[in-house]
């Protein structure tokens, strides 16, 4: 039979042990927290706690199987006419070059590849993909120096911003998990968020800088 004082000791020890794991449990309930607010901003709505590194332009950013070399960034507006209301569009020009070291493939950016961050934690913004040599779904080839292109991003008419962030994914080239006869060959997928530039835009208005 215990004595007393076992029984008290064995009582402390209880209230040691549940301390610690309610302390625990509270740290592992953090972390989750956290890893799902990382994981529903795709990375990087947020400043704060951003997962991936921010960069100033001009910036060179490997993702996936692009490298892009971002150089700078217009809001071209359109003025209202008697005929037309007035229109605005952001340019983002950079060069790109074709990194496809594991595949060797011919193609061209996709419009999700990049997207515009706008903050506030509001949706991303995709892009029009890659306009390269005055032509829309350029293809890049693979070992040939990089291309001069720009891509745009949908804006308000009234759009105005000191400096404006765009978030650059990259694609992984994994295999599937094998269930259900997917196809476990590696291949270009599943898009993560790599990294983020911000640029500072000039304005112009038909044609001519402001």
């Amino acid at each position: 039979m215990e004595s007393l004082d076992d029984v008290i000791d064995d009582l402390i020890a209880d209230r040691v042990i549940r301390r610690h794991r309610r302390t625990w449990l509270i740290v592992i309930g953090i972390v989750v927290v956290l890893a799902l607010l990382v994981l529903v901003t795709g990375g990087w709505k947020q400043r704060v706690g951003r997962a991936v590194p921010t960069y100033d332009a001009p910036a060179t950013v490997a993702a996936g199987r692009w490298e892009f070399s971002f150089t700078k960034a217009e809001i071209v507006r359109k003025p209202k006419t008697e005929y037309s209301a007035a229109e605005a569009e952001l340019r983002v020009y950079f060069d790109v070059r074709n990194i496809d070291t594991e595949e060797y493939t011919s193609t061209s950016v996709g419009n999700k590849v990049l997207r515009l961050v706008p903050g506030g934690g509001k949706d991303l913004v995709d892009s029009s993909g890659a306009r390269c040599r005055d032509q829309s779904g350029w293809v890049i080839v693979y070992g040939l120096p990089p291309e001069s292109c720009f891509t745009k991003f949908e804006v308000e008419p009234d759009f105005t911003a000191d400096q404006i962030e765009i978030g650059i994914l990259g694609e992984q080239y994994v295999s599937d998990d094998g269930l259900m006869g997917a196809d476990e060959d590696p291949y270009w997928h599943l898009p993560k968020a790599a990294a983020v530039v911000r640029l500072k835009p000039t304005v112009v208005v038909d044609g001519k800088e402001k």
